[in-house]
């Protein structure tokens, strides 16, 4: 599983930290931080969600207000949003 994070779409809700601590905090920018990823596309990060995460990783998803979040299976399909 996948999930890819567009930091420009992001708000700064930080509802997605509250549902998984690969989430961080960025109050300077005022803006979510998706910790150990890449940057894949200009604003855009992605990781590889360890197995045990997966439930975590897809209530971020769905509690981010402007789905900024997406979460991708191993096949590439889009679970959420």
């Amino acid at each position: 599983m996948r999930i890819e994070f567009e930091r420009d779409t992001c708000i700064g809700m930080f509802q997605c930290v509250a549902e998984w601590d690969a989430f961080e905090r960025d109050e300077d920018a005022g803006k979510a931080v998706l910790a150990d990823s890449e940057e894949v596309a200009p604003d855009r990060f992605a990781r590889e969600v360890p197995a045990e995460a997966e439930l975590d990783a897809k209530f971020a998803a769905r509690a981010c207000p402007v789905d900024a979040i997406a979460v991708y299976d191993d096949d590439g399909d889009l679970l959420v949003p």
